[in-house]
C-alpha cells in the first residue's frame, strides 16, 4: 500500500542527470576511436598537456593529430573525474596532471606497443 500514491520511474540518462541519451551513445561511440586525446576544459593545463604530448609525438616521429575533447559528456564518458587527461587508442593513459615531454614520450611508446 502506497501513502503517497503510485511510484515514478526514473529514467537514468547519466550521471549528472542532464545528458540525453543521444548525447550518451554519442560520447560512448566516440571513446573507441583510435588516436590520441587530451581532455580537459581547455585551461591553461590541458594546453601545456597538449604541447607536451605534441613535442613526444614529434620526437617519436608519429604523425598523430591530437582531439582536444572539452565536451563534459564525452569526459564522464570515459570515466574521468579529474582533468587534463590523456586518452591513447580510447584508453585512458593518465588523468589529474600535467605530464613533462619525457613523461608523455614514455607513456604513449608504451601505450602503442
Amino acid at each position: 500500500m502506497l501513502i503517497f500514491g503510485k511510484k515514478k520511474e526514473k529514467t537514468k540518462t547519466c550521471c549528472c542527470g542532464s545528458c540525453s541519451p543521444e548525447a550518451m551513445a554519442k560520447a560512448e561511440a566516440a571513446k573507441t576511436s583510435a588516436g590520441v586525446k587530451v581532455l580537459g576544459a581547455g585551461c591553461a593545463k590541458c594546453k601545456a598537456l597538449e604541447d607536451a604530448v605534441q613535442a613526444a609525438l614529434s620526437e617519436l616521429g608519429m604523425d598523430t593529430s591530437i582531439d582536444h575533447v572539452t565536451d563534459f559528456t564525452q569526459i564522464a564518458a570515459y570515466g574521468v573525474m579529474t582533468t587534463p587527461a590523456l586518452v591513447v587508442d580510447g584508453k585512458v593513459v593518465s588523468y589529474g596532471k600535467v605530464l613533462k615531454k619525457e613523461e608523455a614520450k614514455a607513456i604513449i611508446a608504451d601505450a602503442r606497443r
